[in-house]
C-alpha cells in the first residue's frame, strides 16, 4: 500500500507484506508502547481487523494477532490495559470513512492467511539488552543470560541463601510474567525441568514467588509494565530460538 495513517498514539505505515508501527512519545500516551518505540508486523501475524469506537467519539483501527505470532503479546497473556494495547490506532472522529477505507485494505493484505496458532514468533522481540528493577533485585538480561541480582531490602532470607541467580537462555522453557497493577504481581522464569503447560502463561511447580528464587516481585514502582514486559517477550524470543535452532 505504501501510505500511512496516523493516529493520536502511533503511525501506521503499510508496507507491501507488513505494517510498520511507530509509537507516539508525550504524557498522555502509554509508556509501554513509548519504550516499544517501533515495530513491523507482518500480515501473516495478523487474524483479523476490528473497527469501533473510542473516547470522545474517537475512532478506533484495531488488527488482531494471531496466536503464538508476537511474544510480548503472548508474555503479556491478555493482562494489557486498552490504552497499552500495540495492535490498536486511535483516530478523529471525523476519520471514520478514512478509518473504514484501511480496515478493508488490511483485510486484503491478510487475505486468506491461516487462522490457526503460528507454529513460530513472526513479530520480532524487543531487542536485548533489558533490565528493570523489581522490589526484590534487579533483573536484567543480555541476551544470553537473565540475572537475579537480590536487593539487601526486600529479598527474603530464601533468596538470599540461594544467592544471585543467573539462568542460561539454554536453561529456560519460558516466562511467568503477572502485572504489577495486579495484587502480587511478578515475573518468573520457567526451567526445562520444572514447566507445566506453554512457554508463556505456564503455571509452575515451584513455590511462592518472594521464595522462588527463579521469581522476581514487583511492588508500587517496581516492575513497571513499560520496563518488565519488554524483558520478559525479549527472553520469550529468544528461548524460542535457542529452541529452533
Amino acid at each position: 500500500m505504501g501510505e500511512e495513517l496516523a493516529g493520536s498514539n502511533a503511525v501506521w505505515e503499510f508496507e507491501t507484506d507488513a505494517v510498520v508501527i511507530r509509537y507516539e512519545r508525550g504524557m498522555r500516551n502509554s509508556r509501554l508502547l513509548q519504550a516499544l518505540g517501533e515495530r513491523r508486523i507482518p500480515y501473516a501475524a495478523l487474524a483479523g481487523v476490528q473497527l469501533g469506537s473510542g473516547r470522545r467519539g474517537s475512532v478506533v483501527l484495531r488488527t488482531v494477532p494471531r496466536q503464538g505470532a508476537d511474544p510480548l503479546i503472548e508474555a503479556a497473556n491478555g493482562q494489557l490495559k486498552e490504552a497499552a494495547d500495540p495492535y490498536r490506532l486511535v483516530l478523529p472522529a471525523d476519520s471514520r470513512l478514512l478509518a473504514e477505507y484501511y480496515a478493508d485494505e488490511l483485510r486484503t493484505a491478510i487475505g486468506n492467511l491461516p487462522e490457526e496458532a503460528a507454529d513460530r514468533y513472526l513479530v520480532s522481540a524487543p531487542a536485548a539488552p533489558q533490565s528493570f528493577k523489581a522490589y526484590d533485585a534487579r533483573a536484567s538480561f543480555d541476551g544470553e543470560t537473565v540475572s537475579f541480582r537480590w536487593s539487601r531490602t526486600g529479598a527474603s532470607s530464601a533468596k538470599w541463601k540461594a544467592g544471585d541467580q543467573h539462568f542460561p537462555i539454554t536453561s529456560l522453557y519460558g516466562v511467568e510474567w503477572r502485572a504489577p497493577e495486579k495484587l502480587g504481581g511478578y515475573l518468573r522464569l520457567l526451567p526445562r525441568d520444572n514447566v507445566g503447560g506453554g512457554a508463556a502463561g505456564a503455571v509452575s511447580a515451584a513455590g511462592a514467588p518472594e521464595d522462588d528464587p527463579t521469581a522476581v516481585v514487583f511492588g508500587l514502582g517496581y516492575g513497571l509494565v513499560h520496563e518488565s514486559l519488554p524483558l520478559a517477550a525479549s527472553v520469550l524470543g529468544a528461548v524460542q530460538r535457542a529452541v529452533r535452532k
